[in-house]
């Protein structure tokens, strides 16, 4: 490990901590995000379900969102699989990289030592969408909670503060999901320090480019946004 080797991974932790700072709603910029306005979206979604009976309409959608959770809870075991056998299988991995141009030679230690940061990454994801999955289970079963219409009348404040608990549960579960997915798209960047620390702060950079570009310039969030907001 050198020094670039450190600043690198500075520069990635940096960089992962400060997209998520501006993406998850905790400080208000000026621009809002793509996740802020899903936030309001998710929050307009569970408020309407006290204006129908027809409560399996919603536990659908949950559904469909723990579906998407539960795809990438396995994806990401089998990455964390996939480490470990990388890792029995460092000296023919370096074997194939010393024959390769412009590989930054490390050592094994260094090698192990960024193959196990990759496992913490995947690990980290792991975890982060196994909770999501819990949460949103959660939220099915709050959701369910939420009184008939027939019943609402009679206390309209109470089935407002119920279907409030779904909406934080709802928002919280996707907070826990991004989370998750943004380190299976920063672990590309990690790719690069394979290389060299330099592809590895080159790639890192490009995968956050990437992200606030979808996140404050894309046309899905402008799909959201109201003409008066545009």
């Amino acid at each position: 490990m050198t020094l670039t080797d450190y600043i690198a991974l500075a520069v990635f932790a940096l960089l992962w901590t400060g997209y998520n700072w501006a993406t998850d709603g905790k400080v208000h910029l000026k621009r809002i995000s793509l996740t802020r306005l899903m936030m309001e979206n998710r929050r307009r979604w569970i408020l309407n379900s006290l204006n129908r009976d027809l409560k399996m309409i919603d536990t659908q959608i949950v559904a469909g969102l723990q579906a998407g959770t539960a795809f990438f809870a396995s994806t990401t075991i089998f990455a964390l699989g996939g480490c470990f056998a990388l890792l029995g299988a460092t000296d023919e991995v370096q074997r194939i990289m010393n024959d390769l141009p412009y590989v930054f030679r490390g050592g094994r230690s260094a090698f192990e030592l960024k193959v196990g940061g990759l496992a913490c990454l995947f690990a980290y994801a792991f975890f982060k969408f196994a909770w999501s999955y819990r949460l949103f289970n959660y939220c099915s079963i709050l959701i369910g909670g939420i009184p008939m219409m027939s019943d609402m009348h009679e206390d309209r404040a109470g089935a407002e503060r119920a279907a409030g608990r779904a909406v934080r549960m709802n928002i919280l579960a996707a907070k826990h999901f991004n989370a998750g997915l943004r380190s299976i798209f920063l672990s590309i960047g990690y790719l690069g320090w394979f290389v060299s620390p330099y592809v590895f702060i080159a790639l890192t950079v490009f995968v956050i480019f990437v992200l606030t570009r979808r996140q404050f310039y894309s046309e899905a969030r402008q799909a959201l946004l109201d003409d008066t907001n545009r």
